[in-house]
């Protein structure tokens, strides 16, 4: 789907990075000094999960076999002045990282193959002018089998630690998976980590955390 409208208890730790949990789901980026310069957000996973044989699941997942599954990085997003949209790669929405919505991301990795998997740039140098961002990740095709890819969100801050949120629950059938919501609030720019699964698609990701914008299909 394609938008139509442009208008306490601390994390855990892993190996350096701040794990993001249920019973920890937040982590103030104010607080660790991460406000500024460029948040990249990573989406990638387990080329060999456990259990997946040999070849390896990712090998099978981009047509090394059955199975072959495009797995696209996204954002909701709404600015300061009110305006909302979307940045993905269907219909092309990549954004810009220099003016509105200072959230870019950087290609659409449809074979699944790169070793870096896919980034979405957000400006924290604008942090000002941004309200809220809900990163996501939907299956474009193939069949949704999240509990087996194994997957992983780490957002690289331009200082301080990296934030982990692994994508470690499961609905069946559930193409869209709302992963982290970064939200400016009362002098403080944070991250929440949801790993909400939802049937459907950003539609239906914009009926459940009420972002109120029109849509229409969309390709890639």
């Amino acid at each position: 789907m394609t938008s139509q409208n442009q208008p306490g208890q601390g994390p855990g730790v892993s190996l350096n990075k701040l794990t993001l949990t249920k019973a920890a789901p937040s982590v103030s980026l104010s607080k660790q000094g991460g406000v500024g310069g460029r948040l990249r957000v990573n989406l990638n996973w387990n080329a060999r999960p456990k259990g997946s044989g040999g070849g390896g699941f990712l090998k099978r997942l981009t047509g090394g076999g059955s199975g072959a599954i495009d797995l696209d990085l996204g954002c909701l997003y709404e600015l300061a002045d009110g305006r909302k949209g979307v940045v993905q790669a269907l219909g092309n929405a990549f954004g810009a990282l220099d003016r509105p919505p200072f959230i870019q991301l950087d290609a659409d990795d449809r074979s699944g193959a790169s070793t870096g998997g896919e980034n979405l740039f957000i400006n924290l140098d604008h942090a000002r002018d941004i309200r809220r961002v809900l990163v996501f990740a939907f299956i474009y095709e193939g069949v949704p089998a999240w509990d087996q890819a194994d997957g992983v969100v780490t957002l690289f801050p331009a200082s301080g630690q990296p934030i982990e949120v692994r994508l470690d629950d499961t609905t069946q059938g559930a193409r869209s998976c709302a992963i982290a919501l970064i939200d400016n609030s009362g002098g403080d720019f944070s991250i929440h980590r949801e790993v909400q699964y939802i049937n459907g698609a950003q539609d239906a990701l914009d009926r459940a955390y009420g972002w109120g914008m029109d849509w229409q299909s969309g390709r890639k």
